[in-house]
């Protein structure tokens, strides 16, 4: 009764990462059905030397001490049958990593993505202008190439239900290919240690119909909407006021910044704070005003100082830049 009160628990955590916004497992992409196969090659080779080890070990207490085993067992329990599972294993992952490099080699579609102290900078070449934050949107059955680059600290982007992990060294540009296969949003997160707010460096890739998306980018490619709303346009004021522009770009406005996010189409996003909130008017009007709060030591600064009619223009008219 011990033993099973001690399995429960630790079956249940076991069993609580085979789900989840970031599981590799069930992904929506070749990529991630690749890995998610020699993942499931390596846990069945180890699951089978774990049986076999524990096979042998109740022979040998069934026979004693006296009956030792011999010689060939020895050599091809302990030698020859894991050298032949790792070597295949070996050669099977090795040919998989080739295969997967060269997959950027037919990409109809390039996006370039920047790892910062943590948010993510991501652009489209094809559609000068069109630039996000914490979001990579792509179209479904077109291969893409991620062209990854960071100017400060080691970053890592690991998209678990697309692809595996590819790191980026300040310096060199890397890159990824992803491939969706249908519809869906597939979280994504830093995987290497980058600072205070690692684990708060998340991202969003959205896969859309190719029309759908070729419909989202033509947009994202053009200035911030205007709107004859008195309280928009006091919110599009106070934030050129403030002097948001010196960190932030909203094409169609005095904003020129490139030290943060670009902000034309951010009411369109599904987060702000790299995944760390949703991008409506209380999570905008909240950050604005407390952002060392919610994620200390970005270069955010809190803007407490704006009162409570401006915050909430200017929280109204980011949000409404979609």
């Amino acid at each position: 009764m011990r033993t099973a009160a001690l399995l429960v628990p630790a079956l249940a955590v076991l069993l609580s990462a085979c789900g989840g916004p970031q599981s590799m497992l069930g992904g929506g992409g070749s990529s991630a059905a690749a890995i998610e196969t020699l993942w499931w090659a390596m846990f069945w080779a180890a699951v089978a030397i774990f049986a076999l080890v524990l096979f042998l070990a109740a022979v040998g207490g069934w026979r004693g001490r006296r009956a030792a085993p011999g010689t060939l067992m020895v050599a091809a329990g302990g030698l020859v049958l894991p050298v032949a599972l790792l070597s295949v294993l070996l050669v099977y992952s090795v040919s998989l990593g080739e295969r997967l490099a060269t997959a950027t080699e037919r990409a109809q579609l390039r996006i370039e993505v920047e790892g910062l102290q943590w948010w993510w900078r991501v652009e489209y070449p094809g559609a000068p202008g069109a630039v996000l934050a914490n979001e990579i949107r792509l179209p479904v059955g077109v291969q893409v190439e991620i062209v990854l680059g960071s100017p400060d600290v080691i970053h890592s982007l690991w998209i678990p239900g697309l692809a595996g992990k590819q790191d980026m060294t300040p310096g060199r540009k890397a890159h990824l290919a992803l491939l969706a296969e249908k519809p869906g949003v597939y979280r994504g997160q830093c995987a290497e240690f980058c600072g205070a707010q690692h684990a708060l460096m998340a991202l969003y890739v959205v896969a859309m119909p190719p029309a759908e998306f070729d419909a989202w980018l033509a947009r994202q490619a053009e200035p911030a909407p205007t709107s004859e709303d008195a309280l928009l346009q006091r919110g599009r004021e106070v934030f050129i006021e403030a002097g948001c522009g010196a960190c932030h770009t909203v094409r169609g406005t005095p904003a020129k910044g490139r030290l943060g996010p670009d902000l034309t189409h951010v009411g369109g996003r599904l987060s702000i704070g790299a995944g760390l909130l949703p991008a409506n008017i209380g999570a905008i009007q909240g950050w604005i005003a407390d952002a060392q709060n919610h994620k200390p030591g970005n270069l955010m600064p809190s803007f407490n100082r704006l009162s409570g009619p401006d915050l909430n223009a200017v929280g109204a008219w980011l949000a409404s830049l979609e």
